[in-house]
């Protein structure tokens, strides 16, 4: 009688093993706060194709409710509805969250070229420095480390909680100009050409990175992010990948012909890994 009860229980065990081994793992990623984000989109792309090579077996969906950044960071600490971001590294973020320490964006979130009102353009022709632009008025969100980060450099910053409010406080020239990333300004343009445009001459630096980040004693996924990534740079597929979404908007750019106001980074942690060769953009 026991050893048949023991059969039946290892008969149970193999049923089910294939079962419980087949069951997706879902990580909850952060919807993008508005539809053409191109760089959500790539984040996202880019985790499902990182998580593919981990051992287990993942499935990436999105949260329903699209959330602001600052919330996303929160609900991801607090377990409600996010299990991984992608955001912009600070030393107060790898104090709070779990950072995976490489640049998913090759650095590009630093590199700043600026949205400008069309009817402000000889303004701008004007300004050969950070002098000049510290007379002006930058907008950006407001829980954003670019805010604190302008603002560290003496640069006057309007900061909102509405992403989509400051396409329409630039086109009714509330603010001068709004700094994005060659990686967002390009999609962001087509919506609002008719009165915006890219300021031809400037680009803003500093030294930066997004990194996906997870929830703190979340190492499981930690690791497999970071070997997934690992795997992705060493066979190629993380360089194709990047060129495909961002090769052309980086050559529209023209980073090389444009005159690079440095910031100071009094946000960036000592770990950042700016030594790596291949891991960042260079102009």
């Amino acid at each position: 009688m026991f050893r048949q009860c023991w059969r039946s229980i290892l008969l149970m065990a193999l049923i089910c093993m294939p079962l419980c081994a087949s069951a997706d793992i879902v990580v909850r990623y952060p919807r993008p706060e508005s539809d053409p984000d191109e760089r959500s989109r790539y984040t996202q792309r880019l985790l499902e194709l990182v998580l593919q090579r981990a051992y287990l077996t993942y499935r990436v969906e999105l949260n329903p409710i699209r959330m602001q950044q600052g919330r996303a960071i929160v609900r991801l600490k607090t377990n409600e509805g996010i299990d991984v971001l992608s955001t912009m590294t600070s030393t107060e973020r790898e104090q709070e969250m779990l950072p995976i320490r490489i640049p998913i964006d090759k650095g590009l979130i630093g590199w700043r070229l600026l949205l400008i009102n069309r009817t402000q353009a000889s303004k701008f022709a004007a300004v050969t420095s950070l002098d000049g632009l510290k007379k002006l008025m930058a907008g950006q969100g407001a829980d954003w480390p670019d805010t604190r980060i302008m603002r560290a450099n003496d640069l006057s910053v309007y900061g909102t909680s509405n992403y989509d409010s400051l396409f329409n406080m630039l086109e009714s020239e509330r603010i001068d100009y709004f700094p994005r990333s060659v990686t967002e300004i390009w999609s962001e343009l087509d919506l609002y050409q008719q009165r915006l445009m890219v300021e031809p001459s400037l680009v803003l630096h500093y030294p930066t990175a997004i990194y996906f980040f997870v929830r703190k004693g979340n190492t499981r996924l930690a690791t497999d992010i970071t070997e997934g990534l690992e795997k992705m740079i060493a066979d190629g597929s993380f360089e194709k990948l990047f060129q495909e979404t961002f090769g052309d908007t980086i050559r529209r750019s023209r980073i090389k012909e444009r005159r690079v106001l440095e910031l100071k980074n009094p946000l960036m942690p000592a770990t950042l890994p700016v030594g790596r060769k291949g891991l960042w953009y260079r102009e």
